[in-house]
């Protein structure tokens, strides 16, 4: 049994959700330039993201060689062009040309090899030049291109990499829009990883530096798959860069995830001087492991190269899940020969986060999926670009279906330069995340996006064309021209009785964007769910709430996506839709900026530091009880709480204990067919029952105990307490288990909340705090930005902490701007960052500075003597306090 008790770690909760259950949440490896990497197997990959020098202009003559860059700041990579606030919409943010310089030296060791610089993401449009020399031109912010770098260094020299990158508007090159009217910011500069690759002269090729139609790279898929056999089929696209005929020999291995060999086969070839060859080897595979959200089981496949000697060329890896999907129209989803159970809810996810806007860390992209999938979420739908790689493969890893949308959103550009680069964009997405087990479905179309019908049936057999086999689906509104050609549709549940009975008439606006079920064969997932604004310009709606607004306004939020009195798409509603309707996603995970409305999106169940709101322990309490029993008092009992006390819970029943003795038992509503409805208990809860228990004493009284009850016995418990006088800032490390890796891009939140002295929030408290830190980290934030200082909301102030180069210990301190005799004190945390495993190649370290001020923030001053004295007369000032309150009771006694 699982107990969360306020009275001394109601913080349990923002220290580490993931930790209670005892899982480890530490992420696999990553992919580097597009596999992994396999362990003296021919190929280096160094980190490319360290030391580069930084303007926020445009510069004349900046490319050369010589330039004089000594007066650039010096940044690391991902990096966003500048620090934002937490309210960075209304397009505020820098758009234009910016410029990045790395300086760097190449050793003797791999002067001679294929080299290749690959970029996951540079937003907008680029030039790459090495030593004044323009190497590639490159259009579009959302998916990897490379640089071939091969035979122009010299070993030793200093060499310069200058990157000209420009985040303007431009409609000649998806998604196309002015970010001024676009619902999201396209922010700027190389916010995604860069790699150096070093190869031998026969490589396995990149899928997205080849134009190979279904090919390049490694491709996989799966045949004849049940529970006792599956076929593997690889794909292996091989290149001879050399001025030699080769023989070689292909060495597959696929390991499971206790790391055994469970399959091993070899092949013979040969390749020719200066040129490239495709090899197939199906992988016979007895009893596989299938993989689905509940048992995410993964495979390593291992491709390693040798000559006839048996030297290694080169060696790959990647992580494969074996699996196979099927929209069967009437009959539903499909997963490895089995109707799916229930339906596949999840959420939207734009990518930017606060701060940094989306120059977030590998890490950073799995804490995110760690996030969502604590909150039960079991598909992610790309909004509305190919996400960073690394999200991919937390989804992959944790079990959740996602869907890849190309870059777009209501904007068409007649011009043919526009929809070819929208084909190269199709291409190039399905090339990267085709062997993705999460992928489910494609999104080939500009979404929101009046097409021409032509263009649907031509993104539809791209996306084919591309993936040939079975398992591959495209998707689209059910009302958008063309939607014919696709393999599933968006819509919203149509009939009434979806709805529940007491729903007779569907607003004649939702009638237009549905359809009925018995008019359409095809699998039905509704795309977009929860929003519900007055009018499509000032953007009020009961689904976008600020987390500060605090108590009432969560709940709002809360039944809105739950259950709520009018017609609308909610939990509820698609649980009532047909096997045909396989599921939906919220809009939006997470509160996001955008450009076309100064308010940021405020309807994610998550704030931009991912803390969350009430509406993400509704998600969390419709899992599965076997895979972890949930109870959620979504109550702060505070002088203007609601008399009904709502619990959130995925057990069968709930018990709750009223100031200590009053016990209330309620089951939830058998009529709903969500998969655990919210259980109310209607007033039960007097603030002045609060006050006459505190009047008496009787403190401890005072709390509100729900278990949660399945098989009549107690599987989980939560307690909550009323705050009482502020005390002391407690701050806490919110990495949602995931260790802060010092790269010099990574970063954690740290929450500073307001407490009392048994460690409860208070909400009701706006002090402002300030921040400091010493040892291998960085603060991320400034006056400029907001950041630091900053004013608690909802009783809590978020700072972001970025890793250094060199693994250590970081102290982060919080002290109140307004000190006083009888102000609460200060706090402080530490923690360690771990040491990085990348091979990196930098001459220089960078501080992401904000470009709209001088520094990330201010390194700590205050003595640790000081401290202390100040802690003690506080402690001196709480025991006159007793007195005067002492003095107060016995006055009013009398």
């Amino acid at each position: 049994m699982m107990t969360i008790n306020t009275n001394s770690v109601f913080l349990i909760i923002l220290i580490n959700l993931y930790a209670l259950f005892g899982v480890s949440q530490q992420p696999i490896e990553f992919t580097k330039a597009g596999y992994l990497e396999v362990k003296d197997g021919g190929r280096e990959v160094y980190n490319f993201n360290v030391g580069w020098r930084f303007i926020k202009a445009d510069v004349e003559g900046a490319e050369a060689k010589d330039f004089d860059d000594s007066n650039w700041e010096v940044v690391n990579c991902p990096h966003g062009l500048e620090l934002i606030s937490t309210e960075a919409s209304g397009s505020n943010n820098y758009q234009g040309p910016a410029w990045y310089r790395k300086h760097f030296t190449v050793e003797q060791s791999i002067i001679n090899k294929q080299l290749r610089l690959h970029f996951e993401g540079v937003m907008g449009k680029c030039k790459v030049f090495l030593n004044g020399e323009l190497l590639q031109e490159q259009f579009g912010g959302y998916l990897p291109f490379s640089v071939d770098l091969t035979g122009k260094m010299e070993a030793g020299e200093d060499h310069v990499i200058a990157v000209w990158a420009d985040n303007s508007d431009d409609p000649d090159f998806p998604p196309g829009k002015p970010q001024s009217s676009l619902d999201f910011s396209y922010f700027g500069g190389i916010y995604r990883d860069v790699w150096l690759t070093a190869t031998n002269d026969v490589f396995v090729t990149n899928a997205n530096d080849e134009n190979e139609v279904a090919g390049g790279g490694l491709f996989v898929h799966y045949e004849n798959l049940s529970e006792k056999y599956a076929d593997v089929i690889v794909n292996t696209h091989v290149r001879n860069n050399g001025v030699k005929n080769k023989s070689i020999r292909i060495n597959y291995s696929l390991l499971n995830q206790n790391g055994e060999r469970v399959v091993r086969e070899s092949q013979k070839s040969s390749i020719a001087k200066q040129s490239d060859k495709s090899l197939n080897v199906k992988l016979p595979v007895s009893g596989p492991a299938l993989w689905s959200p509940q048992s995410p089981a993964l495979y390593r496949l291992e491709v390693v190269i040798t000559d006839n000697k048996g030297n290694k060329l080169d060696a790959v890896a990647q992580n494969i899940g074996i699996r196979k999907i099927e929209l069967k129209g009437k009959d539903g989803f499909w997963l490895n020969n089995k109707p799916y159970d229930g339906k596949l809810m999840g959420v939207n996810r734009h990518q930017d986060y606060a701060y940094v806007g989306n120059a977030l860390s590998n890490n950073g992209q799995w804490r995110d999926a760690l996030v969502l999938k604590d909150a039960g979420c079991d598909i992610v739908r790309a909004a509305h670009y190919p996400v960073d790689p690394a999200f991919m493969e937390a989804c992959d890893v944790l079990g959740m279906f996602y869907i890849v949308a190309t870059p777009g959103w209501q904007f068409w550009n007649e011009k043919p330069i526009f929809e070819q680069r929208v084909f190269r964009d199709i291409r190039n997405m399905v090339r990267r995340d085709r062997n993705y087990a999460c992928v489910l479905m494609w999104e080939p179309i500009l979404n929101e996006t009046w097409y021409p019908e032509y263009f649907a049936k031509k993104v539809h057999d791209i996306v084919h064309e591309e993936y040939p086999y079975q398992g591959a689906y495209t998707v689209c509104d059910s009302h958008a021209r063309g939607q014919e050609h696709f393999d599933a549709i968006y819509s919203h549940p149509f009939k009434s009785d979806f709805y529940k009975g007491k729903f007779e008439n569907i607003a004649e606006n939702i009638k237009k964007l549905t359809i009925p079920y018995e008019e359409e064969s095809r699998c039905i997932f509704t795309r977009e769910w929860g929003d519900c604004v007055d009018d499509w310009n000032s953007h009020n709606s009961p689904s976008r709430v600020a987390r500060d607004w605090g108590e009432h306004a969560q709940l709002v939020q809360l039944k809105h996506y739950a259950n709520p009195d009018y017609v609308y798409t909610c939990w509820e509603t698609l649980y009532r839709t047909p096997a045909q309707h396989i599921g939906g996603a919220l809009w939006h995970s997470f509160d996001h900026q955008r450009g076309y409305h100064p308010d940021p999106f405020y309807g994610g169940i998550t704030d931009v530091f991912r803390l969350p709101k009430y509406s993400y322990y509704l998600f969390k309490s419709q899992k599965a009880p076997e895979v972890e029993s949930v109870v959620y008092i979504a109550h702060e009992m505070t002088p203007f709480s609601e008399p009904d006390v709502n619990v959130l819970t995925n057990c069968e029943e709930v018990r709750l204990i009223v100031y200590g003795k009053d016990t209330i038992t309620a089951k939830p509503d058998v009529n709903l067919m969500m998969p655990h409805p919210v259980v109310t208990f209607k007033n039960v809860f007097d603030f002045l029952d609060v006050k006459s228990l505190h009047r008496q004493r009787k403190m401890n009284d005072a709390s509100l105990v729900a278990e949660g009850l399945i098989d009549g016995k107690v599987v989980a418990t939560y307690k909550r307490m009323p705050s009482k006088r502020p005390a002391k800032l407690i701050l806490t490390l919110e990495n949602q288990g995931v260790d802060l890796i010092a790269n010099g891009s990574d970063a954690v939140v740290v929450v500073a909340s307001m407490t009392d002295q048994d460690g409860i929030v208070k909400r009701l408290n706006k002090s402002t705090v300030r921040f400091e830190i010493e040892g291998e980290g960085e603060l991320i934030g400034d006056e400029a930005n907001g950041g630091n200082p900053k004013r608690l909301e909802w009783g809590q102030a978020p700072i972001m902490v970025r890793s250094t180069t060199k693994a250590g210990k970081i102290k982060v301190k919080a002290y109140l701007v307004n000190e006083g005799i009888n102000m609460p004190v200060g706090g402080e945390l530490e923690f360690e960052s771990v040491a990085s495993n990348d091979l990196m190649i930098f001459s220089e370290v960078g501080k992401q500075t904000s470009a709209k001020s001088t520094n990330m923030g201010v390194k700590a001053s205050k003595p640790e003597l000081e401290l202390k004295v100040k802690q003690l007369e506080k402690e001196l000032n709480d025991l006159r306090m007793k007195e005067v309150e002492r003095q107060q009771q016995e006055f009013e006694a009398k």
